[in-house]
């Protein structure tokens, strides 16, 4: 498989795991020369600046979008049009016009397309998703979602501006997977600056209530932690997960019934090696696409419907 990645900021987290994977050929894009060098020399790839490349040369079956949101969708309709499978980092676009403007080409296209939709990869989440699906302890009927993080990356912001769309979209893809999409929508936020902030979201359904709350108001030595706490009919799944300074997540998953409790079983994974790997393995014709463009429009809309609330028309 040859590959197209293009970005080199969250690109290298993709490169990792191809690099790992030992069975992909990538040519990582950038617009700054020794960036893309540095950043592609990390894992022996080669590097370019000419980003028209990845989309005009035959050779590369993949072409791997970790750009800015607002070039997402463009650059999908891009590739489609030059024959390549896509894809993309979240969210699919910064608009549901564009969105479904790329879910429609997709679906008319004979190349897969997909959004990076690693949460759904998420042991702990796949646990959440199968109780639903399978009713195992009834009907969901309060959802709660957490996320807190010091700033473990430099440079990058965390305000209020920055988290919907690329912090807390994951979460609204899991309240849209499994509860759908809310008759209502509230939002708190507090700032304390451009950079650092939280929002407390409350979601009403016609039987059922979520929560989601993200936070970067906490210290470096307090690490990234998150999880959530499932209320059913008949039981309780709740999940925590944390990650320290080495970058290496500890969690764990306990259903509560009325038997006790009981920690899950559940295999170790990171989700983006589980993500990549599911798209060699659909592109290797051993799976269908979890992760396709129509599969994570109601998550768009969430998303941006919590944004306008956040932060206005932007």
């Amino acid at each position: 498989m040859k590959i197209a990645l293009l970005g080199t900021g969250f690109g290298q987290a993709h490169a990792a795991v191809y690099a790992a994977r030992g069975d992909a050929e990538v040519v990582m894009f950038g617009r700054d020369a020794e960036k893309t060098a540095k950043a592609a020399g990390q894992f022996g790839f080669a590097s370019s600046t000419g980003m028209d490349a990845a989309f005009e040369d035959d050779s590369f079956d993949l072409v791997d979008i970790c750009l800015p949101i607002p070039l997402h969708a463009e650059s999908v309709l891009r590739a489609l049009q030059s024959g390549k499978h896509v894809l993309v980092e979240l969210p699919l676009a910064d608009s549901v016009e564009d969105a479904k403007r790329v879910a429609q080409a997709a679906a008319h296209s004979d190349k897969h397309v997909f959004v990076d939709m690693f949460e759904r990869f998420i042991p702990a989440n796949q646990a959440l998703f199968d109780a639903v699906r399978q009713g195992t302890y009834g009907q969901l009927e309060h959802l709660t979602l957490w996320n807190l993080t010091a700033h473990l990356w430099p440079g990058a912001s965390l305000g209020l501006k920055i988290l919907p769309l690329e912090a807390m979209h994951s979460d609204m893809d899991i309240i849209t997977c499994t509860l759908g999409l809310p008759q209502d929508l509230t939002v708190t936020t507090v700032a304390r600056d451009e950079d650092s902030g939280a929002i407390d979201a409350a979601f009403r359904f016609e039987r059922a209530a979520a929560r989601s709350t993200v936070s970067s108001l906490m210290p470096k030595s307090f690490g990234a932690r998150g999880g959530y706490t499932a209320s059913f009919e008949h039981g309780v799944l709740d999940a925590s997960s944390s990650m320290g300074f080495d970058g290496k997540p500890t969690g764990a998953v306990t259903a509560y019934t009325a038997d006790g409790a009981r920690e899950l079983d559940l295999p170790a994974a990171d989700q983006y090696t589980a993500m990549i790997g599911h798209v060699m393995d659909v592109l290797d014709g051993k799976a269908a696409n979890q992760i396709a463009p129509d599969s994570v429009l109601d998550a768009l809309q969430l998303t941006l419907d919590l944004d306008q609330k956040v932060n206005g028309t932007r």
